[in-house]
């Protein structure tokens, strides 16, 4: 989907965190949450990392996840350096090849990221793209409406029951590699892969960076304390422009899909949400659509034919 230069200039964060090397890591942390703060109060910057820079060049990157990480681990927040815990190098790219929207959803699925720091002429940073920041410039009204939830939605949905602390929480999205555990009121301690049945809540990695924060002790703290409830529930039958509206509206990068009384669970994020405008799903999506259209227009002829036969008698 090619996006025009407004559009394209709209996409990114002008003004993401920067910090330098020896900040400590618990700052960052306030910083994070202090820009979870301002999206809630409708602010425009809803950068989720962080990039750390020195003497005018960008070395590294912390994002929501990598606090998670670290989170599960347990580690002293307040004895940690960024520069001990940044990820780098850092995926980049420079604003003159940011033409379309496909540049930059081919490098978070080459990569696996979902922030993208964009530099000018001189390798100075300008900002970062994200799903969340495309979310919000594109306008793909009716490409979304003709997509069902079920279409782009994961099943590889990971739970965890009410009595879970929120460190084994932190310590399952870190292990499984999600952005989010639902919370249901059945599920066995011996087995937190499968979801069973009522999903109550959901906590996601951002509230992991807020928990920390507020310097709560991840450990005692149970999830049906925290978890964000009740949840909002999408059906796999829902159009995709249902789930963007609703993710918009609710200022949240996921949602829970339920069907069958809860007996089945997906997720919904903005990362897949954005699959659609890969260009191979595209052309899958007007092929299908085409071929639709020829068979209309097939039966259409075959309808057509019968009649003037049945009129000629």
């Amino acid at each position: 989907m090619n996006l025009d230069a407004p559009l394209i200039e709209s996409a990114i964060e002008r003004k993401p965190i920067v910090v330098s090397p020896q900040t400590p890591l618990f700052e960052i942390i306030l910083l994070m949450n202090q820009h979870q703060v301002n999206i809630e109060s409708n602010s425009p910057s809803s950068c989720s990392c962080v990039l750390v820079k020195s003497d005018n060049e960008l070395l590294g990157i912390v994002t929501e996840r990598d606090i998670v990480r670290l989170s599960a681990k347990n580690v002293d927040f307040e004895q940690l350096k960024v520069s001990e815990v940044m990820i780098q190098p850092v995926i980049t790219l420079d604003k003159s090849a940011f033409n379309d929207i496909f540049a930059v959803l081919f490098l978070f699925r080459r990569y696996r990221i979902r922030h993208l720091p964009i530099l000018d002429d001189n390798s100075q940073i300008i900002g970062v793209v994200s799903p969340e920041s495309i979310r919000k410039v594109l306008r793909p009204d009716n490409f979304l409406k003709m997509r069902r939830v079920a279409d782009v939605m994961t099943k590889n949905v990971i739970s965890a029951p009410t009595t879970a602390s929120v460190l084994e929480i932190a310590q399952l999205m870190a292990d499984r590699k999600v952005s989010c555990v639902v919370i249901t009121l059945d599920d066995s301690e011996e087995d937190w892969q499968s979801v069973s049945a009522n999903p109550v809540g959901i906590i996601t990695e951002r509230d992991i960076v807020q928990f920390q924060a507020l310097q709560m002790n991840l450990a005692e703290i149970q999830a049906q304390t925290v978890m964000s409830s009740p949840l909002f529930l999408l059906s796999p039958e829902d159009s995709l422009w249902t789930a963007h509206q609703e993710m918009q509206q609710r200022h949240v990068r996921r949602l829970v899909v339920s069907w069958n009384w809860g007996q089945g669970l997906g997720i919904v994020t903005l990362t897949s949400l954005l699959k659609i405008f890969d260009p191979i799903e595209m052309y899958s999506v007007i092929q299908t659509l085409q071929q639709t259209i020829e068979q209309l227009e097939t039966e259409k002829t075959q309808l057509l034919q019968q009649l003037t036969v049945i009129s000629e008698q």
